[in-house]
């Protein structure tokens, strides 16, 4: 982003925004009280979402919703009302098409007297950017803040063969395992094909796979999903090939 001269000003609060002609101005302050002014052709928008249950009238079936909107499941995707069930955005968890149709066919299994399972932590999340973004599992942050003591293996797009040839060479892909038992605890990507990438991630973890598991597996050349191998390498015994 540096490289596209996008700057961030972070915990800066919108205090108002007007449009002269063909202008959009900006008034912000910083943590300080600081005003400062932006000045662009458009002003994009972007508070988040919200769970949407206008209209399903939860509370004529005493179906409980908390105060974040969302409508209150058990492990089962049960709502309080036991013959109902809830899933997708309007429960707990990340608003995402791929997550909602696990749930879905979890509640269809259910009803099919199975007894199904998901895993949240390992539902993926991608932003659809470019380079892409996606990770799935724990962050440096969640690890550190739970007392888990990790090992991190990075590798660079940059240094490999099929992103130079692509010419798509931002970004990365960050492994992060369990300090004493090598088990994977988290995959971070940014770079082309993220999305599908992070696909390996989530089956490796799935199967409780450790770093090492991941360093010797064959992956074919050249190709993105090299990169997976190299930061398992690093994570391994920081022993990538190609850096």
């Amino acid at each position: 982003m540096k490289k596209q001269k996008i700057k961030f000003y972070l915990s800066h609060e919108v205090k108002k925004v007007d449009r002269q002609k063909e202008k959009v101005i900006v008034n912000a302050s910083d943590l300080k009280g600081n005003e400062i002014v932006f000045e662009g052709d458009y002003c994009l928008v972007s508070v988040g979402r919200k769970p949407y249950i206008e209209g399903l009238n939860p509370e004529k079936a005493d179906i409980k919703v908390n105060d974040k909107g969302q409508i209150e499941v058990n492990e089962k995707l049960q709502t309080s009302t036991k013959n109902i069930y809830a899933i997708g955005d309007v429960v707990r968890g990340a608003m995402l098409a791929h997550k909602a149709e696990e749930e879905g066919v979890m509640v269809a299994e259910i009803l099919a007297g199975q007894k199904p399972h998901i895993d949240h932590n390992l539902i993926p999340n991608v932003v659809y950017t470019w380079p892409e973004v996606a990770s799935v599992g724990k962050s440096e942050e969640d690890l550190i803040k739970d007392g888990v003591k990790f090992k991190k293996g990075q590798f660079p797009m940059r240094a490999l063969g099929r992103a130079r040839a692509s010419m798509d060479t931002d970004g990365f892909v960050k492994i992060l395992a369990d300090q004493s038992t090598d088990e994977i605890l988290g995959m971070h990507i940014i770079g082309a094909r993220a999305a599908d990438l992070i696909a390996e991630g989530v089956t490796a973890m799935e199967f409780r796979a450790s770093a090492e598991d991941i360093a010797r597996i064959s992956h074919s050349h050249p190709t993105y999903a090299e990169a997976i191998k190299e930061a398992a390498l690093a994570a391994t015994e920081n022993r990538p090939l190609h850096i």
